[in-house]
């Protein structure tokens, strides 16, 4: 029996376009947003980094196509046990969104599995979204033709915010919930925590909700403070 396929229905609320803080991913946006919204656009390979904002993409393209009407799915490869079965167990789905594509590599059955399902979906007229973190020639798929096909997307090659954009974004989003933040907190918090964007903005909430509690500004105390309460800062 196929496993339930995750997110089928619904979808994170941050991962969605209108949360994606393109930088100099504008154009790979673009072409995300037309697969998902149009038929007969172009497929797309995205590539990257950890924290590039690959799934963010794939995850926000199925949910705009879930919102005009369109039947979306999304595979985070990188977490299924039995990828020949989830591959050949997808069935209706107008756009599919194949995360982590390098953790079948080198599987034969599983990179088999993905050739069938190329073809199935481009003869019924639906849609594929990949996301690795490398091109398909650097990929390790052992197939020739699925090799080919991925290499026929459309590639764009995503390139994570620089320091300067991450602490203008997590500037906003905090002035959106009425926080201010001082250019000291953010500059000691970019010293001491990780930079990787989601994780900046899991904080955000995490700091908007202790200060809402305790009725306090964020201060630089006040933020090692609730780093403390979550094991992230030495006390």
């Amino acid at each position: 029996m196929i496993p339930q396929l995750p997110l089928a229905l619904r979808w994170p609320r941050r991962q969605r376009f209108e949360h994606f803080h393109a930088g100099a991913n504008a154009a790979a946006l673009a072409a995300v947003q037309a697969l998902a919204s149009e038929r007969g656009a172009p497929w797309v390979y995205l590539h990257g980094a950890g924290g590039s904002g690959r799934s963010h993409l794939l995850l926000a393209a199925c949910q705009a196509a879930s919102a005009v009407g369109r039947r979306a799915q999304y595979l985070p490869l990188a977490t299924m046990s039995d990828h020949v079965a989830a591959l050949r167990g997808v069935a209706g789905s107008e756009l599919l969104a194949l995360d982590d594509l390098g953790a079948i590599a080198g599987n034969r059955e599983a990179e088999h599995a993905l050739f069938d399902l190329y073809n199935r979906t481009r003869a019924d007229g639906n849609a594929l979204l990949f996301a690795a973190d490398v091109t398909p020639a650097q990929l390790g798929i052992e197939l020739p033709d699925l090799r080919s096909r991925l290499g026929a997307c459309t590639q764009f090659a995503l390139k994570p915010l620089d320091d300067d954009e991450r602490r203008a974004v997590l500037k906003a989003q905090a002035a959106s919930r009425g926080i201010e933040l001082d250019d000291s907190v953010l500059d000691w918090l970019f010293a001491r925590h990780a930079r990787d964007l989601g994780a900046l903005l899991d904080l955000l909430e995490r700091l908007d909700q202790a200060s809402l509690a305790a009725q306090r500004r964020i201060t630089i105390p006040f933020l090692r403070g609730v780093l403390r309460e979550d094991g992230q800062e030495s006390p």
